[in-house]
């Protein structure tokens, strides 16, 4: 053999013996990446969002002026079988290392809920000053929390001392697993008419100035959820249903003023009778109430002891020239701010009288005929 032929000889061993050994490197290569792959799945550490949450609870605190402040809150149970820790670590990570994507997802999400919501209400709303956060609970039982909260003008609707609210929400889809919440300030309460709370449809758990309701146990209707709430006149002393005082007070009091004027009327009598007085028939006498006998006997109509609330009201209004400021009405009839809320709600609602106002107060007036 010669040169030539030697050469070629060894170059073709050179190469197969580089093939036999690059060979099984990399079946061992593609072994362990496969290995690997399988691990990851058997492990389910694939990425979750927000969507995947185990329950979520929608928290609509609503303020007086009628705006809310909304709290969606993601929680991800991460002591179960289906979710591991590094699942939840991985939301966690994406979310506060671009908070932005996760708000930018929100806002189109609630922004089609608005939408509707000016639809239905006639109302110009928006959503403001929206956030993402993450937090844990270990105990006692452990627990990763993705809440989103912003705020959403014109929610309710308010007039005078009613907030109306719920009409923005119409038909909201409540999956299993979400709830929804209504809370607001401690001097409001549920308005009450006829004995029957201002709810509907009737809340799963009404907790202290609160409402909610679960998405397994409810479906709202195209004029649902709806809550009207009314302002306290006296906090903690009197709720915005009672109807007047006690009926023993009532029939105690009204004993005593007949009495008084049956009374003064024998005492009259008496003394005309001794040509001491001679009895006017049109003499005034002042009643325990205030009134005198001569407006009593006046055809005024009944005593305001068998008037309804909303009668007495519009008596008042009469006697005043058809205009009187809301507090005069407080004060004439003794009731409390939120009794004198509702009567003058019902009578607007009626289209019994007008309400303005002037300055900070209301002004209650008789409709003008046209």
């Amino acid at each position: 053999m010669d040169v030539r032929g030697l050469r070629a000889l060894v170059c073709v061993l050179v190469v197969v013996a580089c093939s036999v050994a690059f060979v099984p490197g990399s079946a061992a290569v593609a072994a362990d990446l496969g290995a690997q792959r399988a691990a990851l799945q058997e492990s389910g550490n694939e990425s979750i969002g927000l969507e995947d949450a185990d329950r979520i609870h929608v928290d609509v605190f609503i303020a007086e002026n009628g705006t809310a402040l909304v709290t969606v809150d993601y929680r991800f149970h991460l002591d179960d079988g289906n979710r591991t820790a590094e699942q939840w670590e991985g939301l966690r990570s994406d979310i506060e290392s671009d908070p932005e994507s996760y708000v930018t997802g929100e806002r189109s999400k609630w922004n089609e809920t608005l939408v509707k919501g000016e639809n239905r209400t006639e109302r110009d709303m928006n959503l403001s000053n929206i956030s993402i956060t993450v937090e844990e609970n270990p105990a006692p039982r452990a627990i990763g929390h993705a809440k989103v909260t912003f705020q959403w003008s014109s929610f309710a609707l308010v007039e005078l001392n009613r907030i109306e609210a719920g009409a923005a929400l119409s038909g909201f889809t409540l999956d299993d697993g979400t709830t929804l919440q209504f809370r607001w300030p401690e001097e409001y309460s549920v308005y009450e008419n006829e004995g029957e709370l201002q709810i509907d449809p009737s809340p799963t758990d009404q907790p202290d100035s609160s409402v909610a309701w679960q998405g397994s146990e409810t479906t709202f209707t195209d004029d649902q959820p709806r809550i009207v709430l009314v302002k306290n006149g006296n906090a903690g002393t009197e709720s915005p249903s009672n109807e007047g005082p006690a009926m023993p007070w009532a029939i105690v009091l009204l004993s005593l003023a007949l009495l008084a004027v049956v009374g003064a009327a024998g005492w009259l009598v008496g003394r005309s009778r001794n040509g001491s007085v001679t009895f006017d028939p049109s003499t005034t006498v002042r009643r325990t109430d205030g009134s005198s006998e001569a407006e009593s006997t006046a055809s005024d109509g009944p005593p305001p002891e068998l008037l309804s609330n909303e009668e007495r009201v519009l008596r008042l209004l009469e006697n005043r020239g058809g205009r009187i400021k809301q507090q005069e009405v407080v004060s004439e009839l003794e009731w409390t701010e939120a009794k004198t809320s509702q009567v003058v709600g019902d009578l607007r609602e009626d289209d019994e009288i007008d309400v303005f106002r002037i300055g900070r107060e209301n002004v209650l007036a008789l409709p003008e005929e046209e």
